[in-house]
């Protein structure tokens, strides 16, 4: 165990029921301060209950988690001193209040000393881009405003370890990147960032670190260069096949065995056609074009190669991550 992580933990656990489903089957990672820890999974691997473990909302199972030094069960209360959540959405302030007098109620439940009280106001706002509109009533704001007024009131008291569940979901892609550079600053600023998040290109910018779960389980662990690598895939080609082509894939799958991974997926009335290929890569477009003509299958005009990213490498392994 890392003892100068913001975040460690080790053989982390959670059952539920009396079946003591498993959610979440010793998972261990670090999050270092300054450093943006992405965690990647399918809806059910086990993220979000993760988060609250984390955040002390959940008791662990089995495992042991600290934060900031400070064992997260037995001495939850000064670990709870260290961390700054941010679960979003539209709920969770007081529509009729200003962003000031919300903020000044979370501020004395979060125990900010009065004497503080109004300037952490100030500069959680200004970090944020709010500054202007501490006077004005929540129920006002805009959606990426208010999601920006969960990141402030995450600030109150200077945590040293944010935890971001989804925190540009449901944004327009400008809002979605104005909260990117909140989060990048932050980091830069010597915060430690667990971030979970469906955007592979927000996972791309601002993460070091990524741990990818799946059915409660680590998968995979390291830099975004380390999860491809694990994936296997190199390049991509991609092409658009007509809509009595999807009988073809199981086809195809037999014949790149060894050499890719198959997929395809509705696009309007014809069907999109990825092929995820493993290393060493060789001539993608050439052996897809033969294999399709063997197969009676009029070559497209639209068929693409390109370097594989995070998306690519998670899509090719989605299938291990499910339960």
């Amino acid at each position: 165990m890392d003892e100068k992580a913001a975040l460690s933990s080790r053989g982390l656990s959670r059952y539920f029921g009396k079946e003591h489903f498993p959610a979440v089957q010793d998972l261990s990672f670090d999050v270092a301060y300054g450093q943006v820890h992405a965690m990647l999974g399918p809806n059910g691997a086990g993220k979000t209950t993760t988060v609250r473990m984390c955040a002390t909302l959940l008791t662990p199972s089995a495992g042991s988690l600290m934060i900031g030094g400070y064992d997260a069960v037995r001495q939850a209360r000064q670990a709870r001193h260290e961390i700054g959540l941010v679960l979003g959405g539209e709920l969770g302030f007081y529509p009729r209040a200003t962003a000031r007098d919300n903020l000044r109620f979370f501020a004395d439940v979060a125990d900010v000393p009065f004497r503080l009280r109004d300037e952490r106001i100030s500069w959680a706002l200004d970090r944020v881009e709010l500054s202007q509109w501490i006077d004005k009533k929540v129920g006002q704001f805009s959606r990426g405003m208010t999601q920006r007024l969960h990141i402030a009131r995450a600030l109150l008291t200077r945590p040293r370890l944010l935890l971001l569940d989804e925190p540009t979901a449901g944004l327009d892609p400008e809002v979605a990147l104005n909260i990117r550079d909140v989060i990048s600053t932050l980091a830069n600023d010597g915060a430690a960032v667990l971030l979970t998040s469906h955007s592979m290109s927000e996972i791309e910018e601002l993460a070091s670190v990524v741990t990818v779960i799946g059915a409660g389980h680590l998968v995979v662990h390291g830099s975004v260069q380390d999860v491809e690598r694990f994936a296997g895939v190199s390049v991509t080609t991609t092409a658009t096949l007509r809509a009595d082509a999807i009988t073809v894939k199981d086809q195809l799958q037999d014949r790149l065995a060894g050499s890719g991974v198959v997929e395809m997926r509705s696009k309007g009335s014809a069907w999109g056609l990825t092929v995820y290929w493993s290393e060493p890569y060789r001539d993608g477009e050439t052996i897809l074009g033969n294999t399709l003509t063997e197969l009676g299958i009029a070559v497209p005009d639209d068929i693409l190669t390109r370097k594989a990213g995070l998306e690519d490498a998670y899509l090719a392994i989605a299938d291990r991550l499910q339960r």
